[in-house]
Parts: structure tokens; sequence; C-alpha cells
């Protein structure tokens, strides 16, 4: 997650590509060591991405999952007060 959010601050601040070293900078400057194979996982996943789309996928797939536990909380036929 600290890669996520570090990716993101980066877009935000305007670097529409950030770089492995961007991230390093970005964690360092908080004192987190980073995990290079994790850190460039999230990098080759989202790069060249709309984060805007990213996250608004993101936010479809919580809608659903919470409508399926909404769903699953039905009261399976029994009233409250029968």
């Amino acid at each position: 997650m600290r890669y996520v959010a570090a990716y993101l601050l980066a877009v935000l601040g305007g670097n529409e590509s950030p770089t492995s070293k961007d991230l390093k900078k970005i964690l360092d400057s908080v004192g987190i060591e980073t995990d290079d194979e994790r850190m460039n996982k999230v990098i080759s996943e989202l790069n060249g991405k709309n984060i805007e789309d990213v996250i608004a996928q993101a936010e479809e797939k919580k809608e659903e999952k919470k409508e399926e536990s909404e769903e699953s909380d039905d009261d399976m036929g029994f009233g409250l007060f029968d």
C-alpha cells in the first residue's frame, strides 16, 4: 500500500510517469525502507494508466462488493417479529 500511496503522491505532484527513483525519494523522506520487487510491481501495473480511471474502477468494485454483502444480510425469510 505504501508504494501505491507514493505513486499517487508523485502523480498528484505532476509526475505523470513516476519511476522507482521517484518513489524511493518519497518513501525515504518519511523513513520508510523500500522493497524494489514490490515497488517495481506497482509501477509496472500503474504505469501508463490514468489514475482517475483506476480509482473509479476500484470504487465500482467496492460498490459491487457492498451490494453483494447487503444481499447476504437478508433475513432469509424470517421476520424480526415472526
